[in-house]
């Protein structure tokens, strides 16, 4: 229908006006409002424009980008309005403070310019920090799935809320809570790991550190992305809608509902030949109908016009909007493009429907009144912006703790902790790079490595460096570089490891976008071979006999076949931030303990993919295949300096269980499962007690075992403690052969595991009752409760775990 609102330059007054009048809820606020703008206007609201702050500090420019054709003049961009402004400290190296001030000076032409006085909403990456020059990098989200400490989680994202904040950015594109289903694509550094109830409860801790500090954080990438075919980056998705409901989607649900996120970004896949961005039944018909969400709904980078250029599923720029629009999109990022003047033209004619702008206009406009955008006290400048430091003491406190925590000790034959007295020859391309510290979405190598000349901007320590200060007798050789084929520098690094005590082999990654790095964004593998000629110096370092402690930093699990098994030990490492050269150099010289866990599974074979831990039986070995996909180290492994004991696993409540018969659990009650873990070492150190559910009979196949449950567990030498789940029966719930998902009553177990492939204890229970059918509302979480039973004194090695 054709608009009849006020034309573009009647006047209006901003004061005094109801929707500046905070009495009023957002949602009156933003109904008093919308009625007065006019189309064109609207739609200013919903759309972004790629810019760089200026660095001299007195404004932004818009970035021409290698997607978008033209670079809009910023005059005109702003003359109706603005919706967004994207990434003003993320597209080049500017210093903070100036930073903010340029972000300030632009809002300030903002509201002068249209009608409404109505600033932008600032957005940027914040995926390991914020994604600006000057600003702390922690570990890679593969990193928060291994530490399994969502607590820390958390914290790391308070911290990058309110650098964020304090510097005028009101929206952070994170966290990607896609689960891990192919190793081989680029972007598996993102994503958290390869179980939802890991992923689930990790994303949402950061969720609620973002959101704390009042930022407004992004769900990525609803939903599928992560399952493309063959593992290649916007490739076609074939999955069924159970593995949609059971796998994919949990995560999306346990942020929104336990974090509170404002706001999902759709994801870049197609399903079943329907691209997210123009499925109505998932971006409206399940987000909002069925989940209740009310946030906002922001376009991947250029999937609005990819509806067009890519799944060819529109003619025109103008009906890619229409079909985003009406799938449920509310704002086109990074840059005004689709949502641009065709639409307006198409508007007016009558070919897209205004209620579908209104629609999305008043989502918009309601994040911003709770954002503090239409107050009438609002101010563009932070009053602190001259104290504006992103990287601090205190930030790099938190960045340091988790990247300890993220190191995994996969095998320890003696080797490890390091003798610091000895001969110690470290090896390998990735041992003297910084950069093989960071992932794809840390601001040095997303946005930096086009800017060479103003640096890193940061003090990140390589392994080799952190090394050196802790072993006087320390030799280094490459070996080789981490792409290419050169293998001339093998025969040095044989050399070095022959005449050493002990070796520190560190092979890897480069991260990088499409195709600059070895992982990251469109650096998708064909396998899971070791990149370049990495394996051939892993051979022949082996082959020299000395001691090999080899180190893995990584964005994706590798293949560790049996050539591997002569290493004396082996450590992985996932991309772990500006401090993980010191964080790896404290857990290889005993300073650290590790405690960090696998939250993917380490592949035995490079082919025979893909493949995770949830997999029903016949995805396991089995005598009707060659292929033995059984992983060399299973998702949730890890070892320590110390020993643990677990003893005396019993099911305390549903009461009632015997030796030959399992406890009743009412399809609509809990049950409390308890272990307790001993530290039975010499030294301080935390064991990852994890909980799992096997269902050994279901109307459809289910995954053997999967996670509902987890705990960091720290014990000083000799102390123990009881750790008690309680497990809401709702957690034992699938998608059935109805498409609803259900309690199924029957028969299961829920086994303590320290890993997904070492389980201590099982203890059945049997769900009674009738079927039951759960929704969105059901109970998500496994309640955990650690009581102590031993009291030691202060231990030399407190803190040191």
């Amino acid at each position: 229908m054709r608009s009849q609102l006020p034309a573009d330059g009647e006047p209006v007054s901003r004061d005094g006006t109801p929707w500046r009048d905070t009495r009023l809820s957002p949602a009156e606020r933003a109904e008093a409002l919308l009625p007065l703008m006019s189309v064109r206007e609207k739609i200013a609201q919903l759309v972004g424009v790629w810019v760089g702050a200026d660095a001299s500090g007195e404004g932004v420019a818009p970035h021409q980008s290698d997607m978008v054709a033209e670079t809009p003049a910023w005059d005109s961009v702003i003359a109706h309005g603005l919706g967004q402004l994207t990434r003003p400290f993320g597209t080049a190296p500017v210093d903070p403070v100036l930073g903010a001030r340029s972000l300030a000076a632009s809002q300030a032409q903002i509201v002068a310019a249209s009608r409404f006085g109505i600033p932008a909403q600032v957005h940027e990456e914040c995926l390991t920090g914020f994604a600006a020059w000057r600003a702390t990098v922690y570990p890679t989200p593969l990193g928060w799935g291994a530490s399994f400490d969502p607590a820390l989680v958390q914290e790391m994202a308070d911290r990058i809320g309110r650098s964020m904040r304090a510097a005028g950015v009101h929206q952070g594109l994170a966290p990607v809570v896609d689960v891990t289903r192919d190793y081989r694509w680029g972007r598996t550094e993102e994503t958290i790991g390869e179980d939802p109830y890991l992923v689930g409860t990790t994303g949402a801790a950061y969720v609620r550190g973002l959101e704390n500090a009042g930022v407004v954080a992004t769900l990525k990438h609803f939903a599928g992305y992560s399952a493309s075919r063959g593992g290649r980056n916007l490739a076609p998705v074939s999955m069924g809608r159970r593995e949609l409901a059971d796998v994919i989607l949990p995560p999306f649900e346990m942020a929104l509902r336990l974090g509170g996120a404002r706001s999902v970004m759709n994801s870049y896949a197609e399903i079943d030949g329907v691209p997210a961005a123009a499925d109505e039944q998932l971006l409206t018909g399940l987000l909002r109908d069925e989940w209740g969400f009310t946030g906002t709904v922001v376009a991947d980078y250029f999937a609005v016009r990819f509806l067009q250029t890519l799944h060819g599923v529109a003619e025109r720029s103008a009906d890619a909007a229409h079909l985003a629009l009406r799938a449920g999109i509310d704002v086109e990022l990074p840059t005004v493009d689709a949502f641009g003047g065709q639409l307006v033209e198409a508007v007016r004619a009558g070919e897209v429907d205004e209620a579908l702008i209104d629609r999305a206009l008043r989502r918009v406009l309601i994040q911003k009144i709770e954002l503090g955008l239409l107050d009438e006290d609002w101010r563009e400048l932070p009053d602190d912006v001259a104290d504006l430091r992103l990287d601090d003491e205190a930030s790099r406190d938190v960045a340091v703790r988790l990247a300890r925590e993220s190191v995994v000790l996969l095998r320890n034959g003696g080797a490890l902790p390091l003798p610091v007295a000895s001969r110690v020859a470290l090896v390998g391309p990735v041992a003297d790079d910084p950069m093989a510290m960071l992932g794809c979405y840390s601001f040095p190598n997303h946005v930096g490595v086009n800017h060479s000349d103003h640096g890193l901007g940061l003090d990140i320590a390589s392994l080799r460096e952190e090394l050196a200060r802790r072993i006087p007798l320390l030799t280094y050789e490459p070996g080789c570089t981490i792409t290419g084929e050169d293998t001339s520098g093998i025969p040095a690094a044989v050399a070095a490891a022959t005449a050493a005590d002990v070796c520190v082999l560190a092979v890897g990654d480069r991260a990088g976008m499409f195709g600059r790095g070895t992982s990251g964004e469109g650096c998708d593998a064909a396998d899971l071979r070791l990149p370049g000629v990495q394996a051939d110096l892993v051979r022949a370092v082996l082959a020299t006999g000395t001691p090999v402690v080899l180190v893995l930093m990584t964005g994706r699990p590798y293949a560790l076949g049996p050539e591997f098994d002569a290493a004396a030990a082996v450590v992985q490492a996932f991309f772990l931030g500006q401090l993980g050269g010191q964080a790896l150099a404290e857990v290889l010289t005993g300073a650290v303990n590790p405690s960090g866990r696998l939250p993917v599974s380490v592949p035995r074979d490079a082919g025979g993919l893909p493949g995770t831990y949830l997999s029903p039986p016949l995805g396991r070995r089995s005598k009707v295949s060659s292929i033995d996909p059984t992983p060399a180290y299973p998702f949730g492994h890890g070892l320590s300096y110390t020993t643990f004991e677990w003893s005396d696993a019993t099911v305390v409540e549903p009461a009632g269980g015997t030796a030959s018969e399992a406890a009743a659990w009412p399809v609509d009650g809990e049950a409390r499962v308890r272990i307790t873990v001993a530290n039975t070492g010499d030294r301080a150190g935390t064991e990852v007690v994890q909980l799992y559910l096997h269902d050994p009979v279901a109307q459809t196949t289910r995954p053997v075992i999967r996670l509902v449950g987890y705990t960091r567990v720290p014990l000083e030498p000799g102390a123990a403690a009881h750790v008690t789940f309680g497990v809401p029966a709702d957690i034992a719930s699938f998608t059935g052969r109805s498409g609803r998902r259900i309690v199924e009553p029957g028969a299961v177990e829920l086994r303590f595991g320290r890993s997904s492939g070492e389980m201590a204890a099982a203890l059945p229970l049997r769900l009674t009752g009738a079927e039951r059918e759960v929704g969105h509302q059901r109970e998500l979480l496994t309640s955990v409760r650690i009581e102590p039973l031993v009291a030691v004194a202060h231990s030399a090695q407190e803190g040191r775990g």
